[in-house]
């Protein structure tokens, strides 16, 4: 049976054993830079998140620290050098994971400054992860989107299922994909571990064929532990069946 066939059917069952995230090789969202954010607290608890990683078949995390205007005021060099610090750790450790950094951009008030300033940190093939309010969709993201696309990024959109206020006009989700951007879905999304919303919009994200990277936007063991529960979800097992997928050519 085709990857598109599989679409067609309803998934409710819990599959039987679970799915080797190991397909997807690289994990392009999450927070295991220690202390910089709203992730991972120490490096002991990196070490040991990113090691469970490992044994789910994660052999790549491209970690994205949140950087905000006015609350997570992160820079290229203070990630960079806690991505020194935990590869140091990691060799010290033997954990044989490949680890490189990005950042989770918020299309906030200072973002198009940032813009103008160069020096944005992007992943594989210039791509950029950006997200968005919960409240309210930037009143400039076409301009912000147009603006990023001009300079050569490759825009990719973090947790799209999240935004409640396209929830009830799915024709956004198409504009961004007809604009050229990526979309990234949480895996935990698939679970309702957001809410029970966000997993009927993430649902009807993959039938549509709309997916192209998933991230596991990890932050604590409580998001690791919700991970290991989404293995036993039938649509996530089509998904990664999925040619599109971007995540293994990272």
């Amino acid at each position: 049976m085709s990857w598109k066939n599989f679409f067609r059917t309803k998934n409710t069952a819990q599959l039987v054993e679970a799915l080797d995230l190991g397909v997807l090789h690289t994990d392009i969202h999450s927070h295991l830079i220690p202390g910089i954010d709203d992730g991972s607290k120490s490096m002991e608890e990196s070490l040991n998140l990113i090691e469970q990683l490992y044994e789910l078949g994660y052999r790549k995390l491209i970690i994205t620290p949140h950087i905000m205007n006015d609350y997570y005021k992160n820079t290229p060099e203070i990630i960079h050098k806690g991505l020194e610090e935990l590869r140091i750790q990691l060799e010290k450790n033997t954990i044989a994971m490949e680890v490189e950094v990005a950042a989770e951009y918020m299309l906030d008030d200072g973002f198009e400054a940032k813009i103008k300033a160069g020096n944005l940190l992007t992943f594989g093939d210039n791509y950029i992860l950006v997200e968005m309010s919960y409240m309210a969709e930037p009143p400039n993201l076409a301009s912000l989107l147009f603006e990023l696309q001009t300079e050569g990024y490759r825009v990719v959109l973090a947790h799209p299922e999240r935004y409640t206020y396209w929830h009830n006009n799915f024709n956004k989700y198409q504009e961004m994909v007809d604009r050229g951007v990526i979309l990234q879905m949480n895996i935990n999304s698939l679970t309702a571990w957001y809410s029970e919303a966000s997993k009927q919009i993430a649902h009807k994200l993959i039938r549509a064929d709309m997916i192209r990277l998933l991230g596991s936007d990890l932050h604590n063991q409580n998001y690791l532990n919700e991970l290991k529960k989404s293995r036993y979800i039938p649509l996530l097992k089509d998904l990664l069946a999925n040619p599109k997928l971007l995540n293994t050519k990272l």
